[in-house]
């Protein structure tokens, strides 16, 4: 069955947490009409964040409480951490295999050649990264 998404465009900004209290209303009241499992803002906002409305399964949230309360943060603010730091140990992977990936280049070529290639290839727009 293909998904399909239902976009909601807003005329004006609307403060964080107006918008935080919007996203909630719209799951409770449409939430029992349409199959909504994420909410999120498209463009960050001033501070360059994004909404992100998730409805977890009961087991899922019943952790990510009980990890707040350890924690000694609302599951909101646990969440966000966790994220970030998910964010930064992938940025750390994705720059060890870069660095890796250059330096397995270069035990072939010099650095001059490799700088004309990497000049030639980002000029050219991929249709989609390459993973």
């Amino acid at each position: 069955m293909p998904h399909h998404a239902l976009e909601i465009t807003l005329t004006r900004p609307l403060p964080p947490p107006v918008l935080q209290r919007a996203a909630r209303r719209l799951r409770r009241r449409f939430g029992t009409r349409l199959p909504i499992d994420v909410i999120t803002t498209h463009y960050p906002d001033a501070d360059h964040s994004v909404l992100l409305n998730i409805a977890f399964p009961p087991a899922v949230h019943a952790a990510l409480t009980a990890g707040a309360r350890r924690a000694q943060q609302t599951p909101e603010r646990f969440l966000e951490l966790a994220v970030h730091r998910a964010l930064a140990e992938h940025a750390d992977r994705e720059t060890e295999r870069l660095d890796h990936a250059v330096r397995h280049l270069l035990a072939h070529t010099t650095p001059a050649y490799l700088l004309a290639a990497v000049g030639h290839a980002l000029t050219r727009l991929p249709e989609r990264p390459t993973l």
